[in-house]
C-alpha cells in the first residue's frame, strides 16, 4: 500500500505491471476525500506520453525506484480516459468507468469509502452492524472480474469509515496537490555549449611522373695533330741519312688519334619523399543566441513610493 509519505517518490518515477514491464511514469496521485489516501496514479504512456491513464495504487508497492502494481501493461493501457474538472476531481461517471473497467465492485467501494474487493465490503458491513455482510460478499463476488479471483485483497476499511461519502453526482477522489504549493516562480535560461567536430578539410598527395631536362657539362677530348719536323744532316745523323739507295720513292704514315665524348646514364636514388601532417590550434570567435527568462515584480501603489 502506498502512503502520503511516499507520493513524491511515485511521482515522476516508472511504473511497472506485476510482470516487471514498464507501463509509464507516473504523473498525478488521486486521493480519496474521505480517507486522504492514495487511490489512484495516472501513468503516462503511449508514443512520447501522449496518453494518461488511471491505475488503482491501493495495491501497488515501491520497488527499487519505481511503483509496480498488479495490473497487467494492456489492460493499463487500454483503461478508458477519464477527465479532471477544475477542482482536481474524478467525476462520479469517470470513476465508474474505471472501477468497472479493473473489476472492482464500484458499489462496494463507495460503501466503504473508497476500498474495493470482498474483503473490504465485509469489513464495513460488519463495521456498522454485520448485517449485510453476506449480501456484500455475495454481491461482489458476482461482479468481479475472472482475473479479480487471483488478485490479492486489500486491507478491510477501518470502522465508520461507510459513512464517509461525498455529495450525489460528484467524484470523491481528487488529485495530490503538495507539488503545486510551490509559491516560487522558476526562471530558466538557455546555455551555449560549443564542441568541436572534426571534418575533412582537403587532400594532399605524392604523384611521380618522368620529364627530360637539358644538363651541360664540360669535358675536356684529346686529339692528334701531325707536326712536320725538319732536322739539317750533321756529323751525327750523316750516316743514317746515306744509309739508303739516293734516288728512290717511299711513303711514311701517321695515324692520328682524338677523344670523343660517350654519354652513358646511371639511375641513383638522391632523395626520400613522404606526406606527414602537423596540428596546430587556431583560436577562433564563435557567436550564437541563447534565450533567458525575465521576471518582471509589479508591486502594489503604496509599495512603489520612497519609503522616508
Amino acid at each position: 500500500m502506498i502512503t502520503r509519505e511516499q507520493i513524491p517518490t511515485v511521482l515522476d518515477h516508472p511504473v511497472h505491471d506485476a510482470k516487471g514491464d514498464k507501463i509509464g511514469d507516473a504523473r498525478h496521485v488521486f486521493l480519496d476525500d474521505s480517507t486522504g489516501q492514495p487511490e489512484w496514479v495516472s501513468v503516462k504512456t503511449g508514443m512520447f506520453g501522449s496518453h494518461e491513464s488511471f491505475v488503482p495504487i491501493h495495491d501497488g508497492a515501491l520497488v527499487g525506484d519505481h511503483l509496480e502494481v498488479p495490473f497487467a501493461k494492456e489492460l493499463v493501457k487500454n483503461a478508458p480516459n477519464a477527465d479532471v474538472d477544475a477542482g482536481g476531481h474524478l467525476s462520479e461517471q469517470e470513476e465508474h468507468r474505471l472501477y468497472e473497467h479493473y473489476g472492482i465492485d464500484w458499489d462496494a467501494s463507495r460503501r466503504t469509502g473508497g476500498e474495493s474487493g470482498t474483503a473490504t465490503g465485509k469489513a464495513a458491513d460488519t463495521a456498522a452492524g454485520g448485517t449485510a455482510a453476506a449480501g456484500a460478499a455475495a454481491g461482489t463476488a458476482a461482479s468481479r472480474r475472472p482475473e479479480e479471483e487471483t488478485r490479492p485483497q486489500r486491507d478491510a476499511a477501518p470502522p465508520g469509515r461507510g459513512d464517509m461519502r461525498p455529495q450525489e453526482g460528484t467524484g470523491r477522489h481528487r488529485r495530490h496537490t503538495e507539488r503545486q504549493r510551490d509559491d516560487a516562480m522558476t526562471r530558466s535560461e538557455e546555455q551555449m555549449h560549443i564542441s568541436t567536430e572534426r571534418r575533412e578539410s582537403g587532400r594532399a598527395r605524392l604523384r611521380k611522373y618522368v620529364v627530360t631536362e637539358e644538363t651541360d657539362q664540360v669535358v675536356p677530348l684529346r686529339h692528334e695533330e701531325v707536326r712536320v719536323e725538319r732536322e739539317p744532316i750533321t756529323d751525327a745523323n750523316r750516316a743514317e741519312a746515306a744509309s739508303g739507295p739516293a734516288f728512290t720513292e717511299s711513303e711514311y704514315e701517321v695515324t692520328l688519334h682524338e677523344d670523343r665524348p660517350v654519354i652513358r646514364t646511371e639511375t641513383v636514388p638522391v632523395e626520400r619523399v613522404r606526406l606527414d601532417t602537423v596540428e596546430r590550434t587556431d583560436e577562433e570567435h564563435v557567436r550564437g543566441q541563447v534565450r533567458k527568462e525575465r521576471i518582471d515584480v509589479e508591486l502594489p501603489e503604496e509599495d512603489r513610493k520612497p519609503r522616508e
